[in-house]
């Protein structure tokens, strides 16, 4: 699919690098008629969690009977992840039409890549006619180019230290950029964060008049009654008690992300939509969000790999407390782990929560063009106590990382989605048709 000629050309807008600013997408939306405000929108940002969080809302709304828009990124294997109506993503030759009328309305103003495809699905979910659109910030938030959208609700997400030459070095300034999304008297869902960031979000709420519903405060997680299912939890909101959600998605930190899109699908309720509580309890058991804790084939199966999307502090941090919970680290359940990041990343700070799970490291590039040097992530993992083995490609180290794995070690694929993908691929491919 990366040879399709529309798909090169969509790439070749990446040659104009980041650029943040709302000026480009406010004028290609204008040309179009607005497209994006035919529909309601949910506007979701934040560092970690922010793709869970859309995926979980993506589930419960389309159980609740409205047809869904929902754009993320980036994509795992191909372009089309990103824009999907209703599960399904969208199809080549729509993304050739649409890009050939976007090409002819933009004249001079030279899009980057991802102000034109974010242009390219607000449009197309306004010709597929969806009732809600659940918009994932690419980058930030202030300056994002979905900033341009007029939401119901917008949600931040856990916010940590990421993309810091785009957002700022110190978590204030990070956080200042996510709240960028805040619309004046538009409720806003804040999920779990550290104190210095939700005292933030707290002022940029009440300078403007913006109802917040806070992690912790005003909804939570909490453990299910004796007579729910085992593994299942109900979610604490002004609105009362949830019925008892059993997550698709591992981790207990998904836990959090499934009460942040409760919360929202609160406001939603109080905002007239309709979601009968069995929306709620098919929506988060049927979400899917693949890369992030992902076993392959299954947990139960000998020999099984784990794949996490993990890139940043706050993501490896989460990965670790998962790790432990199901046991490794300790004795003989160690992890090998086949590494490969971004240059732009704090490598550092990826690697100390993992380390001391870790009994060797297999660093390798990702198929990116920004991939951090291997040798010199293979020097970090020295230092940090891991021994390290270098190789020039993912298909190699993974296949060195599972010939090498001992019973009760786990093959960790995280660093990087790019290396995830990768890795996906190789997989898919050893299984056959």
């Amino acid at each position: 699919m990366t040879e399709h000629p529309v798909l090169a050309y969509l790439y070749g807008l990446q040659m104009f690098g980041i650029k943040l600013g709302l000026e480009t997408v406010r004028q290609l939306l204008a040309a179009l008629g607005q497209p994006q405000r035919r529909y309601r929108v949910i506007h979701v940002a934040g560092t970690n969690g922010k793709g869970s969080v859309c995926a979980f809302l993506a589930a419960i709304c389309r159980q609740a009977g409205y047809r869904v828009g929902l754009y993320t990124s980036p994509h795992l294997h191909c372009f089309s992840e990103r824009i999907q109506v209703d599960g399904e993503p969208i199809t080549l030759e729509s993304v050739a039409t649409l890009t050939e009328r976007l090409r002819a309305l933009s004249g001079g103003l030279r899009p980057t890549f991802f102000e034109f495809t974010t242009v390219l699905a607000l449009e197309y979910f306004a010709e597929q006619q969806v009732d809600l659109a659940i918009v994932e910030v690419g980058m930030g938030g202030r300056l994002d180019a979905t900033n341009v959208v007029e939401p119901l609700v917008t949600v931040i997400t856990p916010v940590s230290r990421d993309h810091q030459a785009h957002l700022g070095e110190t978590l204030q300034q990070i956080a200042e950029e996510k709240a960028g999304i805040l619309k004046k008297a538009v409720p806003a869902v804040v999920g779990p964060q550290r104190a210095e960031v939700a005292a933030l979000l707290q002022r940029r709420c009440a300078e403007q008049a913006v109802p917040l519903s806070l992690f912790g405060r005003d909804f939570a997680p909490l453990a299910p009654l004796p007579q729910d299912p085992v593994g299942s939890l109900r979610v604490r909101t002004p609105a009362g008690l949830s019925p008892a959600v059993l997550p698709s998605l591992a981790g207990r930190h998904q836990w959090d992300n499934l009460a942040t899109a409760l919360m929202v699908v609160t406001e939603l309720r109080r905002l007239g939509l309709q979601f009968p509580d069995a929306a709620l309890t098919d929506g988060a058991a049927r979400a899917c969000w693949p890369g992030r804790l992902e076993w392959w084939p299954a947990p139960t199966v000998a020999g099984a790999l784990l794949l996490d999307g993990a890139h940043n502090e706050a993501g490896a941090a989460v990965l670790a407390d998962y790790l432990r919970q199901q046991g490794y680290g300790a004795g003989r359940r160690r992890v090998r782990w086949l590494a490969g990041l971004k240059s732009d990343k704090d490598v550092p700070a990826v690697l100390e929560p993992l380390a001391s799970l870790c009994c060797a490291l297999y660093a390798v590039p990702i198929p990116q063009e920004q991939s951090f040097s291997p040798g010199r992530l293979g020097q970090l993992a020295q230092l940090a106590g891991v021994p390290a083995q270098l190789y020039d490609d993912v298909a190699e180290g993974l296949r060195q990382a599972q010939g090498q794995r001992q019973p009760d070690e786990l093959v960790l694929v995280a660093g990087s989605l790019f290396l995830v993908a990768a890795a996906r691929e190789i997989l898919m491919a050893q299984e056959g048709p």
